[in-house]
């Protein structure tokens, strides 16, 4: 099964780096939006997380706040 994954990250941020390594090692498509640059994208991030740390990762409507390998791999069947 496909699972819709996006994370919300910015350019400086090593456990968005992390992530998205994790990401391509496990072949795992994801959609980034740079909430540095992407106002709206922030605040769509604020809303479905309630803070403003990054990484947030939302896979399939499931939010993970910050880089949680272990529920990464629950999420995504891995």
């Amino acid at each position: 099964m496909e699972h819709e994954v996006k994370i919300y990250s910015t350019p400086t941020c090593s456990w968005c780096a992390k992530a998205k390594e994790f990401f391509k090692e496990n072949n795992v498509k994801y959609e980034e939006y740079d909430v540095a640059m992407d106002e709206e994208k922030r605040n769509e991030m604020v809303e479905k997380s309630g803070q403003l740390g990054v990484p947030v990762i939302d896979v399939d409507g499931n939010i993970i706040v910050g880089f949680d390998q272990p529920r990464l791999t629950e999420l995504l069947d891995l």
